[in-house]
């Protein structure tokens, strides 16, 4: 029987950076209520950053995402705790995961939830793009 929810590593397409647009001190769980609240089945992203850069877990891996609408089934989620004010922690510790999924997932592309056509959001708040170049993961 296969299963709807399941996100197979290789139909990984796109690795995507969000930005919370909390209070800075929210965790997976407020972040987890957020989105039961929504109708969904819980936090949508796969990983979250905290401020101090501590890693937390959100949906493993394997289990679609709800963070880019159309593209669930095929992208893992990043959420950086913050708005547009982002802690060098959370950078080097965005920096190292990218590293590690881009071991795992090479042919994923890294983007931003901006950089999708079908939102007007403007999250994570930064240029990707640039970003990467100036880390030197492009």
């Amino acid at each position: 029987m296969k299963n709807k929810n399941l996100l197979l590593k290789q139909n990984v397409k796109y690795i995507v950076i969000h930005c919370s647009d909390t209070n800075e001190d929210d965790t997976a769980i407020d972040i987890h209520q957020l989105h039961l609240s929504f109708g969904w089945e819980g936090v949508g992203y796969h990983k979250i950053i905290q401020k101090n850069g501590e890693i937390e877990n959100g949906r493993p891996e394997f289990w679609t995402g709800a963070h880019v609408f159309g593209y669930n089934k095929e992208s893992l989620g990043i959420c950086l705790i913050g708005k547009d004010n982002f802690s060098t922690q959370q950078f080097n510790t965005l920096t190292n995961l990218i590293k590690e999924w881009k071991k795992k997932y090479p042919l994923a592309k890294i983007c931003g939830h901006r950089d999708f056509k079908n939102t007007k959001k403007t999250c994570p708040n930064f240029d990707v793009k640039k970003w990467l170049e100036l880390q030197q993961l492009s």
